[in-house]
């Protein structure tokens, strides 16, 4: 078992959701971002995602462009992405650690795909979340990652319907994002009652925890989409008070506020 297995289970035992965070490496640099996830398990936080830099995310909006480019300013790349996670370990053995980014930084790193994997495992990294590789090239990343040790979670969206849900989770494991608005991070409040059949679905299709994340951005609504779902992420309303420069006790409390609202529902 996987530490994302683990943390799933004994959340289960305690009949409580999970709560997650994202969070942009080198984010506004290298010490303050750092500083920020040594403080996340300790605000509640139950699985943290962390971003790899990137010049051209897809799938994120305005905020967490916005902190890829900060990051990438600072000199933020998938090798200090792994120091970081290396440097949490030395406090923190327990809380799973995902990494969420794009194909690209991973497949032109030196050693590409098998010294990537080699560098996760050895650093500490528990899961990967790479947005643009479908089903289709599972072959590129996602088998070799299981065969490591890691969890492959794939993301699953509105517009998933049954005809593709069974490709999509296929070779899945950990958990399945469930992307709750059609769009990108930052997006539109994510609607709690329009959410809930989609969730059941992909359980059903899965046998899988479900995590459901964009639109969410405070504590009420960490509550309601976590009253339905396994658990939730909070990504752009966190990555925005970094941005703002916020002292970080600060965004850790507005962190630990999101936690209980989640741990309620």
């Amino acid at each position: 078992m996987t530490r994302i297995d683990k943390r799933f289970q004994a959340l289960r035992a305690k009949g409580r959701k999970a709560f997650v965070t994202y969070m942009m490496a080198s984010d506004p640099d290298d010490a303050t971002a750092l500083q920020i996830m040594q403080g996340l398990p300790q605000a509640g936080v139950d699985i943290i995602e962390l971003g790899m830099p990137f010049t051209d995310p897809m799938a994120d909006g305005p905020t967490i462009q916005a902190a890829a480019q900060r990051a990438l300013a600072q000199g933020g790349s998938v090798t200090r992405t792994l120091d970081m996670v290396r440097e949490f370990r030395r406090r923190d053995d327990e809380t799973p650690v995902v990494l969420m980014g794009y194909y690209n930084p991973i497949y032109a790193r030196p050693g590409g795909v098998d010294q990537f994997l080699t560098d996760a495992v050895a650093a500490g990294v528990d899961g990967l979340i790479v947005v643009d590789l479908p089903p289709e090239e599972d072959d590129e990343l996602c088998l070799p990652a299981g065969r490591a040790g890691l969890n492959f979670i794939r993301l699953a969206t509105p517009t998933t319907d049954d005809r593709r849900l069974p490709a999509v989770v296929r070779n899945t494991s950990g958990f399945v994002y469930y992307v709750s608005v059609t769009g990108i991070t930052g997006g539109p409040a994510a609607n709690a009652a329009e959410i809930a059949p989609e969730v059941a679905r992909i359980q059903k299709a899965a046998d899988l925890p479900v995590v459901v994340g964009f639109g969410i951005s405070t504590p009420e609504a960490a509550g309601q989409i976590a009253a339905i779902a396994d658990g939730c992420v909070v990504g752009s309303a966190i990555v925005k008070r970094i941005g703002e420069g916020r002292p970080v006790p600060e965004i850790l409390d507005f962190v630990r506020d999101l936690a209980q609202g989640a741990h309620r529902g």
